[in-house]
C-alpha cells in the first residue's frame, strides 16, 4: 500500500513524469478516495496531476476507482439525465436548474449533483432549493420527470474530502474532472458534460471513448453544463462511447438574450427560471437545442 512510488512516477515534472497506465490509475485514485494515505502524499498527488495533467488512461482509471465506492442511483425509468454542477455563477445567472427542469417536463428523471468548490458564487444547488427542489438526504430512485439534488458528499465522502483540497492549496485537481464525468446510476444514463478550456474537450472525449459513456459534451456557461444561451458552441454526443457531432460552432457572440436577467443571486435566478417554465419568458435559444440534443441521445441509446 501507499502512493509513494506512483508519485516518483507523475511528480518529475511536465517533461519528466511518465503517465500511469489504467490499473495504476485506479490503484492510486481508490487508496487516496479511501483516505488511507496522508494528507502529504494527497497533496503531493494533486500537485503533481496539477503540473502533469491527466492522460484518458489516467482519467479511466481514476473513473473505475470512483465508480467502485459511488454510492449510485438505482435504475428506475427512461435513462437518466445526469448534470455535475460544481461551477456556479459568475458573471451570468447559472442556468442549470433551468435545463434540468426542461429536462424533466419532456419526462426525463435527472439527477443534479455538485458541491461548493469556491464560497463566492451562486450555486444550482441555492436555486433548486429556491424552486422547492431541496438536497437529497439518501440515495433513492428517481421518477421520470423529476428533478433531484445530490450532494456529492452523499455521493462520495472520499471525493468530496478531495475536492475540498482546492481550498487549501488554491488548485484543481483530478477530482473536479471526475465529478464531470462519472456516472452515478446502475443503469443507463446520459451524462452532460462541460469544459471551460479547449484542450480540456479532446481529453474529456477520449475518456468518453475508454469508458462507454453516453454523454453530451460542450463548452458550457462558465464552466456548469448547461449551453451558453450567447453562443452556438460545438457539440458533440457520445452513445455508449461512440462519437456523433452534434452541432458545429458558429461565430458570434448575442450581446443581449431576451428575458435574460442582469442579477445573478438567488432570486432573480429562480423567478426567471419560473417565467420561463411558465412561457412568460422565452426559452434561450441554446438551451432550447441542448433539449433535443439530450432527447435525441436518449432516443438513440433506447434504440442501439
Amino acid at each position: 500500500m501507499g502512493i509513494s512510488h506512483y508519485i516518483k512516477e507523475i511528480g518529475r515534472g511536465a517533461r519528466g513524469a511518465k503517465p500511469l497506465d489504467r490499473a495504476q490509475a485506479r490503484d492510486l485514485f481508490g487508496q487516496v478516495l479511501d483516505g488511507t494515505v496522508t494528507d502529504l502524499e494527497t497533496g503531493a498527488f494533486c500537485l503533481a496531476m496539477r503540473i502533469k495533467g491527466e492522460t484518458p488512461e489516467e482519467m479511466a482509471g481514476f473513473l473505475d476507482a470512483t465508480h467502485e465506492r459511488l454510492a449510485r442511483f438505482p435504475a428506475a425509468g427512461r435513462p437518466l439525465v445526469v448534470l455535475p454542477s460544481y461551477n456556479g455563477a459568475r458573471r451570468m445567472p447559472v442556468l442549470t436548474p433551468l435545463l434540468a427542469l426542461l429536462l424533466a417536463r419532456e419526462g426525463l428523471p435527472v439527477l443534479v449533483h455538485g458541491a461548493a468548490t469556491e464560497s463566492t458564487r451562486v450555486l444550482a444547488s441555492n436555486v433548486l432549493a429556491a424552486l422547492d427542489v431541496q438536497p437529497l438526504e439518501r440515495v433513492r430512485p428517481i421518477a421520470d420527470g423529476e428533478v433531484v439534488f445530490a450532494p456529492t458528499a452523499l455521493l462520495s465522502a472520499g471525493l468530496k474530502r478531495l475536492l475540498d483540497v482546492r481550498r487549501v492549496v488554491g488548485l484543481r485537481n483530478p477530482a473536479h474532472s471526475v465529478v464531470k464525468l462519472m456516472q452515478p446510476c446502475e443503469g443507463d444514463c446520459i451524462v452532460v458534460g462541460s469544459y471551460t478550456h479547449p484542450a480540456y474537450a479532446e481529453s474529456m472525449a477520449a475518456t468518453f471513448e475508454l469508458m462507454g459513456t453516453t454523454a453530451l459534451l460542450s463548452r458550457g456557461l462558465e464552466g456548469e453544463s448547461v449551453a451558453d444561451p450567447r453562443r452556438t458552441g460545438q457539440v458533440d454526443g457520445f452513445v455508449k462511447g461512440r462519437r456523433i457531432a452534434l452541432q458545429a460552432q458558429q461565430p458570434g457572440t448575442l450581446s443581449e438574450v431576451p428575458g435574460l436577467p442582469a442579477d445573478i443571486d438567488v432570486q432573480t435566478t429562480a423567478d426567471y427560471t419560473r417565467r420561463v417554465l411558465a412561457g412568460q419568458a422565452p426559452v434561450p435559444d441554446a438551451i432550447a437545442q441542448q433539449v433535443r440534443q439530450v432527447l435525441q441521445l436518449n432516443h438513440d441509446m433506447e434504440h442501439a
